[in-house]
């Protein structure tokens, strides 16, 4: 199984190699291509600093920032200045990563919303999640869930069936890559979407569902961790190893005060995979520091 984390690794962070140099809005508007252009070199050369680091420190498992290049909504990423440059790096993440089954995934942000009744937001929400697969297509990953591109349905909207199948009209509408490549996360409200309103959406359209042990406690939709975590396990095609997430609560473990739905900075409990083999994204607040902490508390040997 592999092991990850989330976007930003916090050491090589203190050494000023990050991936999320950004701007606001006016920023942009001020500078433009260029300044965007740059920005997005500086992080796409770091990324390949932090595949090698982890591949060093036997974490074979990243999630990569929707960051890394700066307002990309605003153009196509082939209007970039330093285009060739970065792709020509990305193409080099790809190989190095390749070459030890490294294994490379995208989280867009929650205003990305196949579900929404918005003409405009689904224009939008396309448009991003195609810039998505455009990179991973760059890197040379494949059109599959092996580089998953993971979202949530986005909102109820008063209706969670009309909810689920807007959802499911807009992802067949997506271009193949995209698509190929997408999948569906349960949520942590009560009133949104258990893993067992996702496996409608299976059903419906193929669409993996990537488990959230942490969120499932929040809206089991009726089923036990157990079941979920199998239901949507079962959804992943074969010869791909699903992905799920895993995360402590910090209220429990950290700070009494915390919001209920907080994520600690560290792991408190062992993963219970009930005998399936996945890639666990640990989605902990330290990072790189809580996987490789995670690893070492269980005695546990990342391939």
């Amino acid at each position: 199984m592999r092991y990850g984390y989330a976007s930003l690794n916090l050491t090589l962070s203190a050494e000023k190699i990050r991936v999320n140099r950004s701007m606001i809005r006016r920023v942009f508007l001020e500078k433009g291509l260029v300044y965007a252009s740059q920005l997005a070199l500086a992080n796409i050369t770091d990324l390949e600093k932090v595949i090698e680091w982890n591949i060093q420190h036997g974490l074979f498992f990243h999630r990569m920032s929707s960051d890394m290049i700066p307002w990309m909504s605003e153009y196509e990423l082939p209007d970039l200045p330093d285009y060739a440059q970065i792709r020509d790096i990305l193409a080099r993440c790809g190989q190095k990563a390749a070459a030890h089954s490294f294994r490379l995934t995208f989280h867009p942000g929650p205003f990305n919303v196949l579900a929404s009744n918005s003409a405009l937001v689904i224009t939008k929400t396309t448009k991003e999640l195609r810039q998505h697969a455009e990179i991973m297509d760059l890197i040379g990953l494949p059109p599959t869930p092996f580089a998953k591109i993971n979202i949530h349905v986005g909102g109820a909207f008063g209706d969670k069936p009309a909810a689920l199948a807007r959802f499911a009209e807009n992802y067949l509408r997506l271009p193949d890559t995209t698509r190929q490549r997408l999948t569906v996360e349960n949520d942590d409200k009560g009133n949104m979407f258990s893993v067992q309103d996702l496996l409608w959406l299976y059903q419906e359209v193929g669409i993996p569902v990537a488990f959230d042990y942490f969120h499932h406690e929040f809206c089991t939709g009726g089923l036990s961790e157990r079941e979920a975590f199998l239901a949507a396990v079962d959804t992943w095609p074969t010869g791909i190893t699903p992905v799920v997430h895993f995360s402590s609560s910090k209220k429990k473990w950290e700070d009494p005060s915390a919001l209920p739905t907080a994520h600690a900075d560290y792991i408190y409990s062992e993963v219970n995979t009930y005998n399936k083999e996945v890639d666990i994204m640990f989605e902990a607040k330290a990072k790189e520091t809580a996987v490789l902490k995670y690893l070492n508390d269980y005695k546990i040997k990342s391939v």
